[in-house]
C-alpha cells in the first residue's frame, strides 16, 4: 500500500521551510556547510515531488516538474559536475516560492 500523495507534499513543504531557516544562517554560496545543507534539503524535496500525482501536477504546468526530477537525479546520483553554489542560489530564489504556493493549494483543495 502506498502512502497518501499528502504525506509527500508535506515533505516538500518542510524542506523548503528548512531552506529558508538555512538562508537565515548565512549566504549558502559563501558557506560550505549551508550549501551541503540545502542541497540535502533539495534532494528530499525533488524526490517528494516525483511522488505526487501527475493529475495534481498537471493542474501547475508552470512548475518545472520533469526538470525538478531531473535535478534529484544529478543530486542523488552525484553528477554535480554542473551544479555549484550559485547555481542552487538561483534555484532556491527563483524555483521553491512558485513551487510552495503550488504545493500548499493542492493540499488546500
Amino acid at each position: 500500500m502506498s502512502k497518501d500523495w499528502r504525506v509527500y507534499a508535506q515533505h516538500v513543504l518542510a524542506a523548503i521551510e528548512k531552506i529558508r531557516r538555512i538562508e537565515q544562517r548565512g549566504d549558502l554560496t559563501r558557506d560550505e556547510v549551508l550549501y551541503d545543507a540545502s542541497l540535502r534539503n533539495l534532494q528530499t524535496l525533488s524526490e517528494a515531488t516525483q511522488r505526487l500525482p501527475d493529475e495534481l501536477k498537471n493542474a501547475y504546468p508552470e512548475i518545472p516538474w520533469q526538470q525538478i526530477g531531473g535535478f534529484r537525479n544529478i543530486l542523488v546520483h552525484n553528477y554535480l559536475g554542473d551544479i555549484d553554489a550559485q547555481t542552487i542560489a538561483t534555484v532556491v530564489k527563483h524555483y521553491l516560492p512558485p513551487l510552495d504556493v503550488a504545493v500548499r493549494h493542492m493540499l488546500a483543495h
